[in-house]
């Protein structure tokens, strides 16, 4: 039985791909490095914002990474300040999560997007729909530990198995197996359904009106 659902946000909740490539290129023109293009982004993201810095900056012409302290600061900077540039809901996101909190579900975010940004983009995107937004911070290690998804466990007062995680990459797929989790790939995100399949997705979801049926599903299980 599900109790809760726990998801990631950059291409799970939101289509980040936009604002995060908009953020970084004005760092790399700032530095006087080559921009990347838009879809690279897909494959930078997943893994924190040091991380997405790290491989932008690579590709950009900076391999021994010499702009990397300043380049992750910045980054932070211009996304506290305005997380919300060309960020977009999924179609039918808003609804589904409003389906499953009217079934009782207990909604809430992991992401590895940084802790203050995670919070204003879902407040300004779905209100109150969330019970709990846990992004990425000094307290807890970033996806693909379970840190984050345990802590909602702790919080909601529910067990890893009665948890749905749903999420678009490697990184979601290996931390909902790692938290002991039902792991939920979203195959509207910004990863291909071999990738996550091969990284342990219970199931695949190929639309947000989808988590309405898996979650029937496992009400019975």
């Amino acid at each position: 039985m599900i109790k809760a659902a726990i998801f990631d946000l950059d291409g799970t909740l939101a289509d980040t791909l936009e604002s995060m490539a908009y953020v970084a290129n004005t760092i790399m023109r700032r530095f006087g490095l080559k921009e990347m293009p838009v879809d690279n982004f897909r494959y930078y993201s997943g893994e924190g914002a040091n991380m997405l810095m790290r491989r932008c900056l690579k590709d950009a012409g900076d391999s021994e990474l010499t702009r990397f302290d300043e380049g992750q600061r910045l980054y932070r900077e211009m996304f506290a300040a305005d997380p919300m540039y060309k960020v977009t809901h999924y179609p039918g996101m808003p609804e589904t999560l409003k389906e499953l909190k009217k079934r009782g579900v207990r909604l809430a975010v992991c992401s590895n997007k940084p802790h203050a940004a995670a919070v204003k983009v879902i407040a300004q995107m779905f209100g109150d729909d969330f019970d709990l937004v846990i992004g990425q911070s000094d307290a807890i290690r970033r996806k693909p530990a379970p840190d984050g998804p345990l802590k909602v466990v702790g919080e909601f007062g529910v067990r890893p198995e009665e948890c749905m995680y749903v999420g678009d990459t490697r990184t979601d797929m290996l931390t909902g197996k790692a938290a002991g989790m039902f792991t939920v790939g979203a195959l509207w995100g910004f990863r291909d359904r071999d990738e996550l399949r091969n990284s342990g997705a219970d199931i695949i979801a190929e639309r947000p009106a989808d988590l309405l049926k898996i979650y029937e599903g496992r009400q019975h299980d």
